[in-house]
């Protein structure tokens, strides 16, 4: 079984975050990690791998900075890293990362393609699902459980009212939520490996991607305007003096709750 686990480079979750003058993400100010939700990820392939065998790599787009970032995800036991890095790609959309992941992933021979379920820079959800169809395979995305034979993947997807089972043939793609497992700690031996591994970089040359599809040129999408988020105003307090319970109905009717 050959998994492939995509990665990104994201800003540290709980740092302040801020807008250059063309109001794309200062990703200068805070101290770089690996996106928490592709730890979810990475941990589902070391499951799958110790379970059907071969090998788990993790794939990434990003800056050259990424090489270190990536580590990670090798000290926490995946069997390498391949970091896809070139000044064209800088400020990318998610269509123009789901390209060029899809031409390196053309590169790599694989059965399982896995993400987390989003960044936690972005938030859009989109590049699993744009990756699948780039590539012309199915996608099973948020799951949050997952079993691999050799010939499928399963997954169970929680819903509002319950949760769907949903299988696909391999080779496949699948994006995991964040209660699908508990991602392993890294230990001493995984954290000297991953000193020691040699990551390649692909540049857009290596992998032939179009550049007039990747990068502020390429992108699709472009942010207009962004104001800060309105501080949280105070709800109402109601106090029982005998009409709690009609005061909370009114309430409810009024904003249509009711």
């Amino acid at each position: 079984m050959k998994i492939v686990v995509c990665v990104k480079q994201v800003p540290d979750t709980t740092a302040e975050k801020h807008l250059t003058p063309e109001l794309s993400l200062d990703r200068g100010v805070a101290e770089p990690i690996l996106n928490p939700f592709d730890e979810y990820a990475i941990e589902e392939a070391l499951r799958v791998r110790e379970k059907m065998g071969g090998e788990a790599t993790a794939l990434c787009m990003g800056p050259l900075s990424a090489k270190e970032t990536v580590r990670k995800a090798i000290a926490m036991g995946m069997n390498g890293a391949i970091l896809v890095s070139d000044p064209a790609l800088a400020r990318s959309d998610t269509l123009g990362t789901a390209y060029v992941l899809s031409v390196a992933l053309r590169k790599l021979q694989f059965d399982l393609v896995l993400f987390g379920m989003q960044s936690t820079d972005a938030g859009t959800g989109q590049v699993p699902g744009a990756v699948a169809e780039f590539l012309g395979l199915p996608q099973l995305t948020f799951a949050s459980q997952l079993e691999v034979s050799s010939e499928k993947a399963t997954i169970r997807r929680v819903t509002d009212g319950g949760y769907q089972l949903l299988a696909a043939r391999l080779p496949a793609v699948v994006s995991v939520v964040k209660g699908i497992n508990e991602p392993r700690y890294p230990a001493l031996r995984g954290i000297m490996q991953a000193k020691r591994a040699e990551i390649p970089v692909w540049s857009c040359s290596d992998l032939g991607v179009d550049p007039s599809r990747v990068g502020k040129v390429g992108a699709t999408t472009r942010v207009v305007s962004a104001s800060p988020a309105e501080p949280r105003t105070p709800g109402p307090i109601i106090k029982d003096d005998g009409t709690a319970v009609q005061q909370i109905v009114e309430f409810l009717v009024q904003k249509k709750v009711l």
